[in-house]
């Protein structure tokens, strides 16, 4: 009898460097480019090792985000796949205009005649001790775009599959990684571990299984949601099903009214600010759908505070969502009714 395979633990950096050795590896018109990641194996390390391996297409950038990402456009129009990393995605703000009027709109006001296959990737979200310009969640603002994917992994295999996945993509994608989650290790199974192993778009993933309420969130927000889910029922207040979005653009609606409709109470967990962020979309999602007759109580929502992120530690902590909060709202919700 053969051995079962077994999962293997990896971190999600580097989850994210052999996803980018392997797709620099398989197609020669993959290059990486930006502020250190060639000699200093850039700066969260995500790039370690790729300048020796593969010289030439593993780019050290002058600090001019404007310019670099301008670049990049214009070779992604011209048949490479550039990756573009951002030290941050705070700084990818200076590129805006590339970003959205270059690359997102070439196709479409080209008539179809212009691809531009990119990559814009980078830390997104809070960070700790970097002040309110280094430290908040864009992803509302790039989800909203027409002509961008939108992508925020969440474990080692969302990584993998959708860095792979971005990479291959004809179309521009932002990945949106959390700085403070790249060491973290998950199990990484046999099947993502393939080579032409890729998390298609638009597929959310149900990370746990539940009947009387859905938490839907992304990145980090979904390991905080995970844990606040244990909590519930090691009290026995209730089973909690937890769906990890992956994809921000497009969202899996699918996935998020068949849960609902399922348990009849839903929340989302939220790292960006209040106003016009992602529970928002999910809110307008569901209302919208036949998943509002479903439900028992109204919907809530667990964010960041609506305002800049402090450098103070303890005000840092208490403007960004936590487990207690996640448990807090969910212990409001399963007690009201619509």
């Amino acid at each position: 009898m053969a051995a079962a395979q077994r999962n293997v633990q990896m971190t999600i950096r580097d989850a994210l460097t052999s996803a980018l050795d392997e797709e620099l590896a398989r197609d020669p018109t993959v290059f990486v480019l930006g502020e250190e990641v060639g000699q200093y194996n850039g700066p969260y390390k995500v790039t370690k090792g790729l300048l020796e391996k593969y010289p030439g297409r593993v780019i050290d950038t002058p600090i001019t985000e404007y310019g670099f990402t301008g670049m990049a456009v214009g070779a992604a129009m011209n048949g490479m796949r550039p990756v573009v990393e951002y030290m941050t995605m705070n700084f990818a703000l200076q590129a805006i205009d590339h970003i959205i009027n270059s690359a997102a709109k070439g196709h479409y006001m080209s008539g179809g005649q212009i691809k531009c296959p990119i990559v814009f990737r980078g830390a997104n979200g809070a960070s700790s001790g970097v002040g309110a310009q280094h430290s908040q969640c864009l992803a509302p603002l790039f989800a909203s775009i027409p002509g961008l994917l939108v992508c925020a992994p969440y474990n080692s295999e969302d990584a993998r599959g959708m860095m792979k996945a971005a990479i291959r993509d004809p179309n521009p994608v932002v990945v949106l990684e959390h700085e403070l989650t790249y060491g973290e290790s998950h199990d990484v199974s046999t099947e993502a571990m393939s080579k032409d192993f890729v998390i298609p778009f638009g597929k959310a993933k149900i990370e746990r299984e539940g009947t009387d309420l859905t938490i839907v969130a992304f990145s980090k927000a979904v390991g905080l949601s995970l844990k606040a889910a244990q909590i519930l029922k090691d009290e026995g207040v209730a089973n909690v099903e937890v769906i990890n979005l992956r994809s921000l653009r497009p969202i899996d609606k699918e996935t998020i009214i068949r849960s609902v409709k399922k348990t009849s109470r839903v929340m989302t967990v939220d790292e960006s600010f209040p106003v016009c962020n992602l529970g928002a979309e999910i809110a307008a999602i569901v209302m919208e759908s036949d998943a509002f007759d479903y439900l028992d109580a109204p919907m809530e929502r667990v964010s960041c505070c609506d305002v800049p992120m402090p450098y103070a530690q303890n005000l840092e902590i208490a403007t960004q969502p936590q487990v207690a909060d996640i448990v807090e709202v969910a212990k409001r919700l399963l007690s009201r009714r619509a």
